[in-house]
């Protein structure tokens, strides 16, 4: 089905697209020829973008500032690309911040990060879901997670909750889709390795040795789209898809072993994580 998608006679909807992997994601929409509409509550950024798109050779390019925390814009954004395209074929809830989050620092931080990282995607789903499925075309709703959201180490609570319950509501979201009568829209749950953006730059101007570009992230998740993936779980240059099913699988057994939380971080589990991972 996804290759009956990924064309120009399609419309991408891409949020967090002045950007990193949003705008390298809406560049490989634009290769193909599709119509791209790119969000980003950064007007400068999303401008400057949209011309790189049109370069690219995307059918047309619309752009928006909406913001994702607010339902009625996105409400409206949605009218407005049924108006202007007839509807949307490809919705990508993309658009996130990591400002950095201590267990009982500042509240505000964790409104931020949850209001962005976790209810824009559930507001992007829900403003464009009921139109995509009652059109009974085929369509995708891809949404951003993050390793961080399943193995959940220590420095950064905020984001962790945020990425956890993305890849929560994606997983009840493709359950909800394909029990949906007449729905042809499948989900997807991104899952990118280390991409050096400026979200993770902290200051760096050149890409660190172990990091991918968005460009390279871009490419391995439409070679996974196509192939249907739902959990596309992006490597990179320092961490193979191996290691990282390692680190899951750890992860996990810490419930099904009942080890501490956490136990790849706790000193008592150290040898044994070494070990486990070796093997």
């Amino acid at each position: 089905m996804n290759d009956a998608v990924l064309n120009r006679e399609s419309v991408a909807v891409v949020t967090g697209a002045g950007a990193g992997i949003g705008l390298a994601i809406a560049t490989g929409f634009a290769r193909l020829g599709m119509a791209v509409v790119a969000v980003d509550i950064r007007a400068d950024k999303v401008d400057a973008a949209a011309a790189g798109l049109r370069a690219t050779g995307a059918r047309e390019v619309m752009t928006s500032d909406a913001d994702i925390t607010d339902p009625a814009a996105l409400a409206k954004l949605e009218s407005t690309v049924a108006e202007r395209f007839g509807g949307t074929d490809v919705l990508v809830n993309n658009a996130g911040i990591q400002p950095g989050s201590t267990m009982f620092g500042p509240r505000d931080a964790w409104e931020r990060v949850l209001q962005t990282n976790l209810w824009g995607v559930i507001n992007g789903t829900r403003a464009f879901a009921p139109r995509m499925c009652a059109r009974g075309r085929p369509g995708l709703i891809v949404n951003t997670g993050s390793k961080q959201g399943i193995t959940t180490p220590p420095g950064d609570p905020a984001y962790n909750v945020a990425k956890a319950g993305v890849k929560a509501y994606t997983e009840a979201l493709a359950h909800e889709l394909r029990n949906t009568d007449g729905a042809q829209i499948s989900a997807h749950l991104l899952i990118p390795g280390f991409v050096f953006t400026e979200l993770n730059a902290r200051g760096r101007t050149e890409k660190p040795d172990g990091a991918w570009t968005p460009e390279e992230m871009a490419a391995f998740f439409l070679e996974r789209l196509r192939a249907r993936e739902f959990y596309i779980l992006c490597p990179d240059n320092d961490v193979t898809r191996a290691m990282d099913e390692k680190r899951m699988a750890w992860a996990i057994g810490d419930i099904i072993e009942n080890r501490p939380a956490l136990s790849r971080w706790h000193p008592e589990f150290a040898a044994e994580f070494e070990a486990f991972m070796k093997g």
